[in-house]
């Protein structure tokens, strides 16, 4: 069932198609780095429109146009929506994120069945803060892991591919204030191999035009379906706006898995109005609705949160999500 709904995906896998991040590289895009960023912008929309096998014709690709505007976001950081306008190169903002920092990386075995084995590369660091955070070691502790020269973990990347990883899955803490480090990686990897953002997709639309070309799957967390708990369990404003926004851009990017944890006492609130949305927007999305929530890090302070999910609410959310015709993860 899940094979039409992920084809490009499935293609790449079995040599049929070719990763977009390949694909990238072989598009020309002529620039001169003293070019306002504005003019930049134009010219890397004018070459994403080009997504095909062609000779390049320039000393410049896309993907390195990509990596230029990266750097510069860097430097007035707006890559999520907190958009908090700091020169990473001197200070951290709200993520904590300046030099990026690797948590652990190793071949997942306990993603979605089509995806694994799954090259996981957790950065520390993130965007959010939620109380419930099941890897809030790394997520709140920025400067866990190591950093790793982007050359030697494209070498990595080629290690695991040639053992059987089917993808490489960017994930964290969050991948979002890590976007120009991965796109550096990806300019030293040449492996036809799946690229997968595995993000909480609160990214601002400049990440989400840096991402178009890149990735061939969003492998989203939808959390919330009011604006009002996303502000009390992690601590983000407009919720609803900027991740509905982005499901729309991404399901028109590439291929979409997107994750729902259902949360205790956050059916009627959450859960429900998310399935409708995803019903009504990305009706081809594969979708995980997942059971697995348990009261870690400061959930026990939350009275809501505070117990683990019951089986007649996962039940409940499941029916829901059945009755509504969604491609579930089974």
């Amino acid at each position: 069932m899940m094979k039409p709904l992920l084809s490009h995906y499935y293609d790449i896998l079995e040599n049929k198609s070719i990763a977009k991040y390949i694909l990238c590289k072989h598009v020309s895009a002529e620039f001169d780095s003293n070019e306002s960023t504005n003019k930049l912008w134009e010219i890397h929309d004018v070459a994403i429109k080009k997504m095909k096998i062609e000779e390049v014709k320039s000393e410049k690709s896309l993907l390195d146009l990509k990596i230029e505007l990266a750097d510069r976001i860097f430097q007035k950081c707006i890559f999520c929506e907190r958009k908090c306008k700091v020169d990473r190169r001197k200070k951290v903002g709200n993520c904590g994120v300046k030099e990026s920092r690797v948590s652990s990386e190793f071949l997942h075995i306990g993603e979605e069945y089509m995806l694994i084995p799954s090259y996981t590369i957790f950065f520390s660091g993130c965007p959010f803060h939620c109380v419930f955070c099941q890897n809030w070691d790394i997520s709140q502790n920025p400067y866990s892991g190591v950093y790793i020269e982007p050359e030697r973990l494209a070498e990595m990347i080629e290690y695991r591919y040639k053992n059987g990883a089917k993808n490489v899955n960017w994930v964290g803490g969050d991948p979002i204030p890590n976007l120009p480090y991965i796109l550096r990686v990806l300019k030293y990897c040449n492996v036809n191999i799946p690229q997968i953002w595995n993000s909480n997709m609160y990214c601002s639309l400049e990440t989400m035009k840096l991402l178009d070309g890149i990735i061939d799957l969003y492998l989203t967390d939808f959390k919330y379906g009011k604006d009002a708990c996303a502000k009390r369990l992690s601590m983000v404003e407009n919720y609803t706006e900027i991740i509905e926004r982005n499901h729309k851009i991404a399901y028109k990017q590439a291929e979409m898995i997107i994750r729902h944890l259902v949360l205790p006492n956050h059916v009627e609130c959450c859960t429900k109005p998310i399935l409708e949305w995803i019903k009504e927007n990305t009706p081809y999305a594969v979708v995980n609705v997942m059971p697995q929530y348990r009261p870690e890090f400061k959930a026990p302070s939350y009275d809501d949160i505070s117990r683990s999910l019951n089986i007649e609410e996962f039940n409940e959310a499941i029916k829901y999500a059945k009755g509504l015709g969604l491609n579930l993860v089974e």
